[in-house]
């Protein structure tokens, strides 16, 4: 039974939504209390909102009754940013999803739904691409990329969101919407909304006032940075506007919704040449990084030995990877051009670098797509196979951090040592190091308070060394979220944190929306409403509940997606072998009898988009079997 202030909401909702968008039912509220975070939270009332007067009437209707609300598109995010208790609002499947490239197709135009890789679809046949490219970029949406200023291997930090969003159409807490990119909204906004724009020129005053933090802020930058909000904006502006369409950018849904965006597109490259380069230790790896960054290299991807021993048993790995030894550290290297001949001369500039540089083995450049697709495959088969090895019952937890990168061995060697000091094994280590970021993956059983403790204080150390250290990016571009939000303050400081206090005020006074994530007080925030991997059925432990499958799964937006059908069967596994609140057992029971069990198509589509192959279908079969 639904409280009032809920009851009222959907009532109020009712006459503008159809019912079927409205979901309040146990089994499916449950459901989409999970995202690719170690977090969950479930929400009373879920929203599925197609277009701008929908989102208008929600938010009207949550203001009145004094209601948080939280904004989700895809639900891919790795801390905890898309989550709420309260009223969740979710892209419906039909809407949002225009797309507008410009004649000389230097910009597109993308509604909040539509999925990165569904853009650079749109733009492939002009040798053409977004910014952005999440290892997530085939089930993340817009919304999601840029709320999140989304990076990725190649983006760096000038082919981001942050770096390649031209305009925006944004929906506020309080129902004002602001288009960037039209003249009259821009005037509309200027005249009706004083507050803000007052406001977002007092903070920017109150930071460029002083130089000192002005040059720190922009150092900061320098490397990648998703640690609170972007304060970059408001010492790079000077147009109010602008300062409050990039503030918006990795905003988290904390600030607004955005509904539409406008990007700057790039150039693909038609020609290029990987290579895998071993090194005999991290350190000699990252001494390699500063010799590249002389080089014309689009990307550099740093393995470490956990990371290549994860995937050298995989099918159509180099056999030599097995026999390397316990410190080898790997480099994967592109090398991009528009011409073979440029391109020759960037791998034989690369080939005179390391001439005379320690290596493990002699190193090639390849310019075989198949050859080159062999070697990527070692880097995005990683997370899958950590994911798959690790022990039933344990949560996958990916950090990922950035120091400048003339500091990222010492860095790395201290984060070896953490790793070692807390007991945490098999722990990998990889990422984009020209921009100083790698990840890291912890594999804890959060069911265990010790673990969760042993997390707290790994946090605390970490967070130390990172700041204290290093000056460096607690968060380099998987987002704040409530995993990092109570360390916001502790990497950047009293005043800054104050100015990002004030921007959440500015634009969300009643802290309506996401409250918790970005800015929050609470020192043990990240430790809290933690989700739990309890063992459920073989067939589907290793799920990390990852979200990659439902862009293929026929019944999602229907009843449950194969991650929800996962999700609700561990809660009733939970609860029977917990004997805890069995009603609650014996109602998710009957109702997954239709929405997890006839709906289900068990046509293992889901396992082609599963990062961990995992065959949802095949778990329902089983069920199926057991009830005969």
């Amino acid at each position: 039974m639904l409280s009032q202030p809920y009851q009222s909401l959907l009532d109020c909702l009712s006459g503008c939504i159809p019912q079927a968008r409205l979901i309040s039912d146990p089994l499916r509220t449950l459901a989409y209390g999970t995202d690719a975070s170690f977090y969950r939270l479930t929400p009373k009332v879920i929203v599925k909102v197609e277009d701008e007067n929908e989102t208008l009437a929600v938010l009207r209707a949550c203001r009145e009754l004094e209601i948080p609300v939280t904004f989700r598109a895809s639900g891919t995010s790795l801390s905890g940013q898309s989550l709420s208790d309260s009223v969740l609002v979710v892209l419906g499947p039909e809407g949002w999803r225009d797309v507008h490239i410009s004649d000389d197709h230097s910009e597109i135009t993308l509604g909040a739904a539509v999925l990165g890789a569904e853009a650079n679809g749109y733009l492939a046949s002009y040798g053409r691409k977004i910014g952005p490219d999440p290892a997530s970029i085939n089930s993340a949406k817009i919304g999601g990329i840029v709320s999140n200023n989304a990076c990725g291997m190649a983006s760096g930090i000038t082919g981001n969101s942050m770096g390649t969003v031209l305009g925006m159409r944004i929906i506020f807490a309080d129902g004002t919407v602001l288009d960037t990119r039209d003249d009259d909204s821009r005037q509309a906004f200027l005249a009706n909304r004083p507050d803000m724009i007052d406001g977002v020129t007092a903070l920017a005053q109150r930071l460029k006032e002083d130089p000192e933090i002005v040059n720190r802020i922009r150092r900061k930058y320098e490397i990648k940075n998703t640690t609170g909000y972007s304060v970059s904006a408001l010492i790079n502006f000077d147009d109010p506007i602008e300062i409050i369409q990039h503030l918006m950018i990795g905003s988290e849904g904390t600030l607004g919704f955005i509904s539409e965006v406008t990007f700057r597109t790039l150039d693909v490259p038609v020609y290029k040449s990987t290579g895998l380069m071993l090194f005999p230790d991290i350190a000699r790896a990252c001494e390699a990084v500063l010799v590249l960054k002389d080089c014309q290299v689009s990307a550099a991807e740093l393995m470490d030995r956990a990371s290549l021993r994860s995937v050298e048993d995989k099918p159509g790995m180099p056999p030599y990877i097995k026999s390397l030894g316990d410190t080898a550290t790997a480099l994967l290297v592109e090398t991009a051009a528009d011409d073979t001949a440029t391109l020759q001369r960037q791998v034989d500039e690369i080939n005179v670098k390391f001439a005379d540089f320690p290596m493990v083995r002699e190193f090639e450049f390849s310019t075989d797509p198949e050859q080159s697709a062999a070697l990527w495959s070692i880097r995005s088969g990683l997370f899958p196979s950590v994911c798959h090895a690790r022990q039933k019952g344990t949560t996958v937890i990916i950090e990922d951090i950035a120091v400048p990168i003339d500091r990222l061995r010492d860095c790395l060697l201290e984060l070896q040592a953490m790793f070692e000091q807390y007991a945490y094994r098999d722990t990998i280590i990889w990422g984009h190091v020209f921009d100083g970021n790698v990840h890291f993956v912890l594999t804890p059983d959060l069911s265990d308070p010790a673990e969760i403790d042993k997390y707290k204080a790994f946090m605390a150390e970490l967070a130390d060394m990172v700041v204290d250290t290093y000056d460096g990016s607690l968060k380099a571009e998987h987002g704040t979220g409530r995993n990092m939000a109570p360390f916001v303050r502790r990497e950047w400081g009293d005043l800054i944190y104050d100015v990002m206090r004030g921007i959440k005020t500015l634009f969300d006074p009643e802290f309506m929306l996401n409250p918790g994530v970005i800015v929050n007080d609470d020192p043990n925030a990240h430790a809290k409403n933690i989700k739990p991997m309890p063992p459920a059925h073989e067939l589907v432990d290793t799920c990390t509940e990852c979200g990659f499958c439902e862009r293929s799964c026929m019944s999602h937006e229907l009843t449950l997606s194969a991650r929800q059908r996962i999700v609700i069967y561990r809660e009733m596994s939970r609860l029977a072998a917990s004997g805890q609140d069995l009603p609650r057992l014996s109602e998710l029971k009957k109702e997954y009898e239709y929405y997890g069990d006839q709906t289900c198509a068990t046509d293992g589509l889901c396992a082609l988009t599963c990062p961990v192959e995992i065959d949802t279908g095949k778990l329902i079969k089983a069920l199926r079997h057991d009830q005969l």
